[in-house]
């Protein structure tokens, strides 16, 4: 039983960062965060470089399959581009906004995606049990070498670190949307409230108390998805790490056979249910990371943008419709 948790009575020794063995290699500490950014980085290049050459119209002879993408891959991938674009972000941002930021905001959720799922496969797990069939010396020489074996594992969104280096390129999106909207002048203008309360004299000394909030909340708005990311994957893994640990914490308390099989049946399917719970999550970290990530670039924008598109879309109906209804006009049937 204790081989299923290979890291004892402490939930958090599957949860926390750890060194891989890549560190006695190179000489420096290399994080499995470090190696998981790496791995993740390389699968989605991968994933998105080959759905992109299968989400291609075929050659007639196919009749009506020519337009179906060929590739489970490839149909997830132009599923959740579609969707996401077409009922999320350019309702959101515009039409304008969305298709300028669209690289950059998939990039940030297939990204986020594939580290999420690559922490529900339980890799330094399956290491650790694998190297503890082997283990011959002593307890500490034993667990010296365990982590000498971990070279892949772990979640990469559960570090605090990882998550404050996404937030970074978040955080410098939004301040170069910022300054090429408004120029140096406007993003100035509008961390001090904008135009109309700088030019109005009276009001000045209300100026340092909005420039101050508004310098908080850039830092804040990235700071807080990093913080939600980490709390949701660090929560959830160590609930599920903890629900398989209470079988060993039955055998190890002098329990009968009969109830540690018990308890652990019952905790496992417990951590099944939360197994999938946790996929859910991943799904929607990714997407509220990126998600929120358009919503403060698209709050940089000129003020009243997407609302003038509405604004021309809907005159462009009204003037349908007045031509539709004009004296003299001409209705076909």
């Amino acid at each position: 039983m204790t081989l299923l948790l290979a890291s004892g009575a402490n939930p958090l020794g599957h949860v926390l960062d750890q060194s891989s063995g890549f560190s006695e290699k190179f000489g420096t500490d290399v994080k499995l965060s470090v190696v998981s950014l790496i791995v993740g980085a390389l699968i989605v290049l991968v994933w998105l470089l080959y759905s992109a050459s299968r989400i291609r119209i075929g050659p007639e002879s196919q009749g009506h399959a020519r337009w179906v993408t060929k590739g489970r891959a490839a149909q997830i991938v132009e599923v959740l581009v579609d969707g996401l674009y077409s009922q999320i972000l350019e309702p959101v941002m515009g039409a304008r906004l969305a298709r300028a930021w669209l690289p950059f905001l998939f990039s940030l959720f297939f990204f986020v995606l594939v580290l999420n799922l690559m922490g529900l496969v339980p890799l330094m797990d399956i290491q650790e049990i694998a190297h503890s069939f082997g283990g011959h010396g002593t307890e500490e020489e034993n667990a010296a070498a365990k982590k000498a074996m971990l070279w892949i594992g772990g979640t990469a969104t559960a570090s605090l670190s990882v998550n404050m280096a996404l937030a970074l390129w978040a955080f410098l999106a939004i301040q170069w949307q910022s300054v090429r909207e408004l120029g140096v002048k406007g993003t100035l203008e509008h961390l001090c409230g904008g135009p109309e309360l700088v030019s109005n004299k009276g009001l000045w000394f209300v100026v340092p108390i909005i420039f101050a909030v508004e310098v908080l909340g850039m830092v804040i708005k990235p700071a807080a998805l990093a913080i939600r990311l980490f709390a949701n994957m660090v929560g959830g893994h160590t609930l599920m790490a903890t629900l398989m640990m209470f079988g060993a914490m039955a055998g190890s308390a002098g329990l009968a056979m009969s109830a540690v099989g018990g308890i652990s049946l019952l905790a496992g399917g417990f951590a099944v249910i939360i197994t999938f719970l946790e996929l859910f999550v991943a799904f929607l970290q990714a997407f509220v990371f990126m998600f929120l990530t358009g919503v403060f670039i698209s709050q940089m924008a000129h003020h009243g943008e997407h609302h003038d598109e509405e604004h021309g879309h809907e005159d462009h109906h009204g003037s349908e419709s007045a031509a539709a209804h004009a004296p003299g006009a001409v209705h076909g049937h």
